[in-house]
C-alpha cells in the first residue's frame, strides 16, 4: 500500500484527529506554530497613546529604495492554523524544565544550533539529545489515551 494512500486523520482516542504521532509530526507542528506566530500582528500589544503624536511617514520610490530591511508579512494566519499553535503551544506544558521548553521553542523557530549551544553553554551534542528526549516527551504524551494525557498533564 502506498504512503499516500494511508488513512492521515483517524483518531486514537487522544482526541487530536491523528492515528499515532511521530517526532516529524511533533516537529513539523511547533515549526508551523512558530511560523504562525510570527504572522501574528503585534499592533494591539503597542501602546496606541504614543502613536497619535506623530503624522504617518509617506516614503517616496528613492527613500523606500534606501531601506536595507524591509518587512514583508504574509497577512493574517486564518483561523485553523492559529487553533493549531495554541494546540502546539500547549504542548510545551508538558515539558518538566523550563530549559526544555526554550530549547524546544528555540529549534521549531529555526534558531541555529551553534547559537543554541552559546546560549546554554552545551555541545552540539547535548543540545540535540535533550532536545529529542523533549520531543520524544511530548510524542509519548500525545500518542496516550485522552483521559490519560488528562492525568499526565494535570
Amino acid at each position: 500500500m502506498d504512503i499516500a494512500t494511508l488513512p492521515q486523520n483517524l483518531d486514537n482516542g487522544n482526541g487530536l484527529g491523528v492515528e499515532r504521532w511521530t517526532p516529524k509530526m511533533v516537529v513539523d507542528r511547533l515549526e508551523t506554530a512558530a511560523s504562525t506566530l510570527c504572522c501574528i500582528p503585534a499592533t494591539s500589544l503597542k501602546a496606541r497613546a504614543h502613536d497619535r503624536g506623530w503624522p504617518a511617514v509617506i516614503m517616496g520610490v528613492v527613500d523606500a529604495r534606501s531601506l536595507d530591511e524591509s518587512v514583508v508579512r504574509l497577512g493574517i494566519p486564518p483561523a485553523d492554523a492559529v487553533t493549531r499553535m495554541d494546540d502546539a503551544m500547549e504542548w510545551l506544558h508538558w515539558l518538566a524544565e523550563p530549559d526544555q521548553v526554550r530549547l524546544v521553542w528555540l529549534r521549531a523557530s529555526r534558531t541555529p544550533w551553534k547559537m543554541i549551544m552559546r546560549r546554554f553553554g552545551i555541545s552540539r551534542s547535548t543540545a540535540f539529545t535533550r532536545w529529542n528526549a523533549a520531543i520524544l516527551q511530548i510524542v509519548a504524551i500525545l500518542n496516550l489515551p485522552n483521559r490519560m494525557v488528562c492525568d499526565a498533564v494535570g
